[in-house]
């Protein structure tokens, strides 16, 4: 049986991973430190024999890894969830945030040499900031603000990366990267900040619903299925045939762009919304865009199609339906 351990596993997208690699026939062993993750969105498979849970934080990782711990044995894959990824939180502990890209990874990729295990690390569509190229694709080097307000998060992950790149040149460690665009589904945090989440939130209390700016601002929607399946998709393949595709189209390190490509501006969602939601008396009030927001973001996904076979399947509309019962739900409980 392959071991497998998944930082940040009592997260959104964490918890999510856990669960498949279950179903997929692994132990699983995930890490979290509870700042953004729950216990509760581990509620449907804790009980499994082969599954372990550790609360620490990633940035100890390698204090944590010793004597009776699950993290002292050796492991097969490495998933780096690790990091606060919506805005409300990362921006309430910048330096958290930064030092958990930075120190998290690090760690893993030491984990990964202890163990010469595959490591697949979880970046963003972030590291192209406020992007000058439409659609982003992987070799663009991105418009990002170092000293902005949210500099903790584009820029920690952009750190991150260069420290995969230089592991991989360096040290050969097989290390495969994911940059993730926006990404929605049962489970996300009710505050956390993000868009989705927002918008079903105070439809189902018929608050208004806040769009800044004129809403014209666009994003693209990926449902967590879609997302965890490239993840394994991507973790399947011998590490020869991800070097030599990145060498093929000319990228520093093996990285894809995951994501949907279909693109909605920000009232659609919010118009959406409303109409999967029709007894909501919400209405839709418009404040000012905050500080190096992105005006448009839409992934580039021809790599991650030619080299996994991969293709988001689930459209927004479907996807939405299913996290507003999940919220829904939550409200009731």
């Amino acid at each position: 049986m392959k071991r497998a351990l998944v930082t940040g596993g009592a997260g959104f997208l964490g918890s999510h991973l856990c669960e498949r690699l279950l179903r997929d026939g692994y132990e699983v062993v995930a890490l979290d430190n509870l700042y953004t993750g729950s216990r509760s969105n581990l509620a449907s498979f804790s009980g499994s024999p082969a599954f372990s849970f550790v609360e620490g934080d990633v940035i100890e990782l390698d204090r944590l890894a010793f004597g009776g711990s699950p993290l002292a044995e050796r492991f097969d894959e490495i998933y780096n969830l690790a990091c606060p990824a919506s805005p409300v939180h990362y921006q309430s502990r910048p330096v958290f945030t930064t030092k958990t890209s930075v120190f998290g990874v690090l760690n893993c990729l030491s984990l990964a040499m202890r163990d010469g295990a595959k490591l697949l690390h979880t970046s963003t569509s972030e590291v192209y900031g406020d992007a000058l190229v439409h659609p982003q694709n992987e070799l663009y080097w991105g418009n990002v603000n170092t000293i902005g307000v949210r500099s903790c998060y584009d820029e920690g992950k952009r750190v991150a990366e260069t420290f995969v790149a230089d592991h991989v040149r360096e040290f050969d460690v097989d290390v495969r990267m994911v940059r993730i665009f926006n990404t929605y589904g049962p489970r996300m945090h009710p505050q956390d900040g993000r868009v989705v989440s927002n918008f079903i939130m105070q439809a189902l209390r018929g608050d208004d619903i806040t769009i800044y700016g004129d809403g014209s601002q666009t994003r693209s929607f990926q449902y967590c299925d879609d997302l965890i399946d490239a993840f394994r998709a991507y973790m399947e393949l011998p590490k020869e045939r991800v070097r030599s595709f990145a060498a093929e189209h000319g990228l520093g390190a093996p990285v894809i762009n995951t994501g949907n490509p279909g693109e909605y501006t920000i009232r659609e969602l919010a118009e959406m919304t409303l109409a999967l939601l029709p007894e909501s008396k919400s209405r839709l009030v418009f404040r000012p865009l905050p500080g190096d927001d992105p005006k448009r973001r839409r992934p580039d996904i021809a790599l991650a199609r030619e080299l996994l076979g991969w293709n988001p399947s689930v459209p927004l509309r479907e996807g939405l339906a299913k996290t507003i019962e999940y919220f829904r739900n939550t409200q009731k409980a």
